[in-house]
């Protein structure tokens, strides 16, 4: 597996697992029913944000995308999100997209990374980022709702650069 940037030639390849993502509505509360145009512009990111994705000869098997958390005087601390083709979910490609990630972000000069909304039912994803290191700062009660589960609550969830 290798992780590199996205190109737009890989957008048809990252939409389908994107939109089929948000379509379950367990881990994004992204718009449902996007267009392939509508759905790139909440995916792929300009500078200084980046997008990634994880390839296996020339199939996608994920992407992540990172940035600024905020603008302006919050530009020092780093945000990401993560999908990975369920066609390929337990063979580490979150990992892999999660280090690359963390790596990227030290490298830049961010001292941290936020999560903003890290649904807490998705536990696959939270196992991941404490296991990285994150650490759920808050989790707003409620605030995401979730398919099977109705109203839950949405982790922030950060790891601090600079210890």
């Amino acid at each position: 597996m290798m992780i590199r940037d996205a190109e737009d030639g890989d957008w048809p390849s990252i939409y389908p697992f994107f939109s089929e993502i948000v379509a379950a509505g367990h881990s994004y509360a992204y718009p449902a029913d996007l267009s392939l145009e509508e759905a790139r512009a909440w995916w792929m990111e300009h500078p200084p944000g980046r997008t990634v994705v994880a390839v296996q000869g020339s199939t996608v098997l994920g992407s992540a995308k990172m940035g600024p958390n905020r603008p302006g005087r919050g530009a020092h601390v780093a945000t990401a999100s993560f999908m990975v083709d369920s066609a390929h979910a337990g063979r580490g490609v979150g990992r892999a997209l999660g280090e690359h990630v963390v790596d990227w972000a030290r490298r830049a000069g961010y001292r941290g990374i936020q999560f903003n909304a890290v649904v807490e039912t998705n536990e696959v994803a939270v196992r991941l980022w404490r296991s990285l290191g994150f650490a759920v700062l808050a989790t707003v009660p409620k605030a995401f709702d979730h398919p099977e589960h109705g109203l839950v609550g949405l982790h922030v969830m950060y790891l601090d650069l600079e210890e």
